[in-house]
């Protein structure tokens, strides 16, 4: 059985508003068979349905291609406008020559002119302060419409928040729209079909401003960065039967009232007073006589375009997993409540009392030992809502323009009895289709991924930020950076990341600089990322083509990356990046590492070098030969650089010690303060790798060299023997931070020292991936040691517990421990490598991956000496499996006997078995 399915268009199933003018088409093969793959395809497209049906196409007939691509096909067929909609669908041809045919699909045009729009930007006449807000504004416009109604699209966009209505319904359920974008340089707008909402007669079209982005608190600083107050710009155009078009635009004709929403900041919460509440204000017979005209702003000219990630939206709802705790006081009722999660988003509440009655709503995502909330984390972030009762039975109330990290909340004032549903945490997120699944025998491993998972939901809400909790929630380069490959295995993050590549570019700097955060906001150290942070503009787009066999990423993002490459080259004399002479801004390290003080200048070559490398294949892949080749030649340049400042000597040593020798060498020479990971003076270590007179190596820059491939041939086992006693001489614990542990995995485990990744990987105590996850942890913290047995809460001033960064280590779970690795040279997935690397206690493990292609499965068991693995490889593509043979194994693949490590295999499904 062979069907055609899962038809999307810029990575969307029928997407509705989409500005990009030659739109790629993609498509799976379902079947069955095995070696199932596409040898041909034809694509149609009509302005109607009817056409696909009776073979009448008017837009574009590709005809029969004879070729195995199914993805990012380029929408080539006559020139796309404003609002068209384009219904297509494929026929694609099997290699036995079987044509199957898709359903129907379609797309629709946003505006793509500036013309187009015929709103004014509009608003309250009220302005808050730097420190001080407003009460959101409620507009209404109402209107007639006397005819049949055939479609109606509302376009729409805020310098700030909106949530719109007509008649009382919401346009949409995503919220906190639109997105954080550089809103001096660019907004986003979104696409609504609302026709169902609409009636002849008259109708009330409403929106609810909020500050958001645009005007409220953005990280540790003050309000109003991008405007004064909230604006909106909006557009509804209905089309009826006989032809006719209505318009019904932002303009001055709106008006605008004050009511029971008080304030409302991202940062710091939300006030709402149910007792000024105005029913039925977005519906028809609403007396608005004495609500007042809006303002109307000049246009500040950005450039509007439409939203290509998905929205966010309520995707859960958590109740609390317990009663909760009574800690009422002589003045205050006070009950905190546990979610059971560390989560992002609001909470419902639910409850009744007086009118006038307020209730205080406070978050936090541990408890202190006393058992009273954490805030100390939240530095100057309020993080708390209000809600006056107004006394008429039970109320429901979720804020509206606000969003918090938390386990824990506290209700305090309320009168009333709590209940299972007084509290209900809303989850929010950006909503990302989930791709990857990793399983394994350990449950501390599971709960591992799982908050890996958890992290990486609370900090992709439109943009990959950080810190949900606190004043921050920036897009810090360097943590998007290192996690943005375990983001692609968990979730489709392909459309966010991309979109947020768009504001990378924006925020670059004339001489080519990327600065640490994306959107740029006002930092005081520096306008360059430094080292790890700004390669983010080389590394992510190079990941994203990777996972997603998406070419046209390199190709809009190639003039950033080229124009980064140059301010690096032109800042690095003698081919090393941050010297210590360097006067510019060298880097933030390797952040939050543990005793182990890694040279500024050796990230940055490092991270230089590996640009070099990337670019050198980004190059070649867009068929830019003369580039390629400079960057080949700047590679060997700065590879001979890094070799010459920081390794042994200017050659290879003649005498070489074998890598079993270094284990006994380090703990003969070192003094080891043993069982104790406080601040410890490690002593001086013996090195046949590295320049100990330049500096002290560390776990890092053996990771940076074996990793980024810096070392020559003869010094690789060398470095990971010496790499892998750093670790044994810390009692199997690392020392990197956000810089080197991303790599410190892969760099052990693809040089031979597997079984040290693998201890490090289970370690419990700190520091280590599992200490947290000991600790009762459910989402990944920012520091190894955010709190310890020992010393307790680290410096608040920095102690995030829901940070995605050391969450990193996915990649590797995927990878090595399950065994799904792409492959370079056909990316996106089309043709895998699978090799699952078994160590440690482990004794099962399964790993799936939703590729561009359909699911990829890797699911093995080891027992009594037989290694059983089940693989599935989805239609139209490859891939080689890798399997873990002892000397004199016997292997069976379906129950037949087979020789070798290695085997090519077709889509289908496979199992292997090894005693």
């Amino acid at each position: 059985m062979q069907s055609i399915t899962n038809l999307v268009c810029e990575y969307r199933p029928n997407p509705l508003g989409i500005d990009v003018i030659a739109p790629r088409l993609s498509w799976q093969m379902q079947s069955d068979r095995r070696g199932a793959r596409q040898t041909a395809y034809r694509i149609l497209a009509a302005t109607d349905p009817q056409g696909l049906r009776e073979g009448q196409v008017d837009l574009w007939d590709s005809s029969k291609i004879e070729t195995d691509q199914s993805i990012h096909i380029p929408y080539a067929g006559q020139a796309l406008r404003s609002r068209q909609r384009v219904y297509w669908q494929v026929t694609v041809w099997d290699q036995t020559g079987q044509a199957s045919q898709s359903d129907p699909a379609w797309f629709e045009m946003g505006l793509l002119e500036r013309s187009d729009w015929k709103a004014d930007w509009i608003g309250a006449a009220l302005t808050g302060g730097p420190r001080t807000t407003i009460p959101a504004p409620y507009l209404r416009r109402s209107f007639p419409i006397d005819g049949v109604i055939k479609t109606a699209r509302f376009y729409v966009t805020a310098l700030g928040l909106h949530e719109c209505s007509i008649n009382g319904q919401a346009v949409s359920d995503e919220v906190l729209s639109p997105g954080w974008t550089d809103f001096s340089k660019r907004i986003e707008y979104q696409v609504y079909d609302v026709t169902p909402l609409l009636t002849e007669g008259i109708n009330v079209l409403g929106a609810i401003l909020g500050d958001g982005w645009a005007v409220g608190h953005i990280g540790w600083h003050h309000r109003q960065k991008y405007a004064d107050r909230p604006r909106l710009l909006a557009q509804l155009e209905i089309a009826l039967a006989d032809g006719r078009m209505i318009t019904i635009a932002t303009d001055d004709t709106w008006k605008h009232q004050f009511g029971p929403l008080l304030e409302n900041d991202l940062i710091m919460g939300e006030a709402y007073d149910a007792r000024l509440e105005m029913p039925d204000w977005d519906r028809p017979g609403f007396d608005d006589k004495h609500w007042l005209s809006v303002e109307r702003f000049e246009d500040p000219g950005i450039a509007r375009f439409a939203c290509s990630a998905p929205g966010v939206r309520r995707i859960d709802y958590l109740k609390p997993i317990s009663d909760p705790v009574d800690r009422t006081n002589v003045t205050t009722q006070r009950y905190i409540f546990d979610l059971g999660q560390n989560m992002v988003g609001r909470v419902c509440l639910k409850g009744s009392a007086p009118a006038g009655t307020t209730v205080t709503l406070r978050f936090a995502e541990v408890l202190n030992p006393d058992g009273t909330l954490y805030t100390d984390n939240l530095r100057t972030a309020r993080v708390i809502d209000y809600y006056t009762f107004k006394g008429d039975g039970e109320e429901v109330w979720e804020p509206k323009f606000t969003f918090h990290g938390f386990h824990y909340v506290e209700l305090l004032g309320y009168p009333g009895t709590v209940a299972d549903d007084t509290i209900t945490g809303v989850v929010l997120h950006s909503d990302m289709k989930p791709t990857g699944y990793f399983e394994c025998s350990d449950p501390l491993l599971n709960q591992l991924q799982h908050n890996i998972v958890w992290s990486q939901k609370g900090n992709f809400l439109h943009l990959p930020t950080d810190c949900p909790q606190r004043d921050e929630r920036l897009g810090w380069t360097g943590d998007v950076q290192v996690f943005a490959r375990t983001a692609a295995f968990n979730m489709e993050v392909v459309g966010l990341l991309t979109r947020w590549l768009e504001e990378l570019a924006d925020a670059q700097g004339e001489q080519g600089n990327v600065p640490p955060v994306v959107p740029q906001v006002w930092l005081e150290f520096t306008d360059d990322g430094g080292p790890a942070w700004a390669d983010a503009a080389v590394i992510v787009p190079w990941t994203m083509y990777l996972c997603y066999g998406d070419q046209r990423i390199l190709e809009d993002n190639y003039p950033t990356m080229t124009r980064f490459m140059r301010f690096i080259q032109d800042a690095s004399p003698d081919y090393i990046r941050c010297a210590p002479e360097y006067e510019g801004w060298p880097g933030l390290g390797d952040w939050l590492s543990i005793n182990a003080d890694t040279p500024r200048d050796l990230i940055g070559t490092a991270f230089w070098a590996y640009d070099t490398s990337l670019m050198a294949q980004i190059a070649a892949v867009l068929g830019r030969d003369d580039d390629a080749d400079h960057y080949r030649r700047l590679r060997t340049n700065v590879k001979q650089a890094f070799m010459d400042r920081f390794l042994e000597g200017s050659s290879v040593p003649v005498a070489i010690e074998q890598p079993s020798e270094i284990r006994l060498r380090l703990d003969r020479n070192d003094a080891i303060s043993r069982g104790s990971l406080k601040a410890v003076d490690y002593g001086p270590i013996s090195s046949q790798v590295f320049n100990t007179n330049r500096f002290t190596p560390t776990q890092t820059a053996y990771v940076l060299a074996l990793y980024f491939d810096l070392l020559p041939e003869e010094l690789r086992a060398l470095a990971a023997a010496e790499l892998a006693a750093d670790v044994e001489r810390r009692d199997m614990h690392l020392s990197t931070g956000f810089v080197g542990a991303p790599y410190l995995s892969q760099a052990l485990s693809c040089n031979g020292q597997l079984d040290t990744a693998y201890a490090l990987l289970f370690q419990k105590s700190w520091p280590s991936w599992i200490y947290s996850v000991t600790q009762g942890a459910t989402t990944v913290w920012e520091r190894w040691d955010g709190w310890t047995e020992e010393n307790g809460f680290e410096d608040p001033v920095m102690n995030s517990f829901n940070h995605y960064a050391y969450g990193s280590i996915g990649a590797w779970l995927y990878s090595v421990v399950a065994g799904i690795e792409l492959d370079p040279a056909q990316p996106g997935y089309k043709h895998s490598i699978l090799r699952p690397q078994p160590g440690g206690c482990l004794t099962h493990a399964t790993g799936k991956l939703e590729t561009p292609y359909g699911e990829l499965v890797s699911q093995w068991a080891l027992a009594d000496d037989t290694f059983d693995w089940t693989i599935v490889v989805p239609p139209n593509t490859t891939a080689t499996a890798h399997l873990p043979l002892k000397q004199a194994s016997k292997v069976t693949l379906n129950g037949q006997a087979v020789t070798g490590s290695i085997h090519e295999v077709e889509a289908g499904k496979y199992h292997f078995v090894v005693s």
